[in-house]
């Protein structure tokens, strides 16, 4: 093990830039391991004031999770247990300790809640909402049209460059988590209220040199905030009566959504919403077993043998 006497501050800063330089996390998620490692770094404080980080154990940990479980959810237990694993897998690989606290502690137990999907009429109702008197109501359909059209995180609309859009083919470039890009198609509906919003409102602003490329703006000229997104939705939400929690990540979970249940298959659904892993877009479907029963009912060889 390393000889050192690295404050938390220190190791935490050390953990930063390993998340950011080596494996490409986006400023949003590195911000959230550090929240979840200031919330036991207090712990660590009140309770062990005078530990060592290569000093605590597995039992240290367990309290802790025992402790927040008083108030934190069990979802949120497993985000904060997730960012202490990473932060000790990462201390134990850089040789800053020589056990692992964590490895061995399970996730807490929850239960597996799917958000709510918007139905076309309620997508439809809540786009009519939008007051097109204003200048901002030409940005808000392009942008809600964008959000259904493409499936997006609400990180990365706000983040969409004019330069990643790619209209004669018809897809448009997105930049993911840990900034890996994919082409995602995009409807005609969407293309044509970008180009209006573009030719229309975008290009009488008076636009910040450093957002020039950035596709949605303020009126100020500068880029949207996560938290102006969610207002926008909200707000058109209990405008068209819709009684459902809805976000921008609503959007994203219908479009997935309703291309599965039109006939799309998983692993094309996963390139467009751009998840590493199949099980995660699994986790977004809502596959029923009529669904499935109707699949191999299809497309089983035994089963289109039988009806021959």
């Amino acid at each position: 093990m390393r000889q050192n006497s690295i404050s938390w501050k220190n190791y935490r800063k050390l953990f930063n830039d390993y998340l950011k330089l080596e494996r490409g996390l986006s400023k949003n998620t590195i911000l959230s391991y550090d929240f979840d490692l200031t919330k036991f770094q207090q712990y660590i404080n009140n309770s062990y004031p005078a530990i060592k980080i290569e000093d605590i154990d597995e039992e240290i940990v367990r309290s802790f999770i025992y402790e927040i479980s008083e108030f934190i959810a069990p979802s949120t237990q497993s985000r904060i247990l997730s960012s202490l694993k990473s932060f000790f897998d990462f201390l134990l690989l850089e040789k800053y300790i020589v056990k692992h606290p964590v490895i061995f502690i399970e996730l807490p137990r929850q239960g597996r809640k799917l958000p709510d999907v918007l139905s076309m009429e309620e997508i439809d109702a809540m786009i009519a909402c939008i007051d097109m008197s204003k200048d901002e109501g030409m940005r808000n359909k392009a942008m809600l049209e964008t959000l259904y059209s493409c499936g997006l995180r609400v990180s990365e609309l706000i983040n969409l460059k004019i330069s990643d859009l790619y209209f004669e083919e018809g897809f448009i470039v997105i930049t993911g988590k840990g900034n890996k890009q994919r082409f995602v198609p995009i409807s005609e509906s969407a293309v044509k209220w970008i180009i209006l919003y573009k030719d229309e409102i975008r290009k009488h602003l008076k636009i910040d040199s450093s957002y020039e490329d950035v596709l949605f703006l303020n009126r100020r000229g500068t880029q949207l905030s996560r938290a102006m997104v969610f207002t926008i939705v909200k707000e058109l939400s209990i405008l068209a009566g819709v009684r459902k929690k809805v976000s921008p990540h609503t959007f994203r979970h219908s479009f997935a959504t309703h291309l599965l249940e039109n006939g799309a298959d998983l692993r094309s659904i996963q390139l467009m919403l751009g998840h590493e892993s199949i099980t995660t877009t699994e986790i977004y479907m809502h596959i029923d077993r009529k669904r499935l029963r109707e699949v191999v009912n299809q497309y089983h060889p035994w089963a289109v043998k039988d009806k021959a």
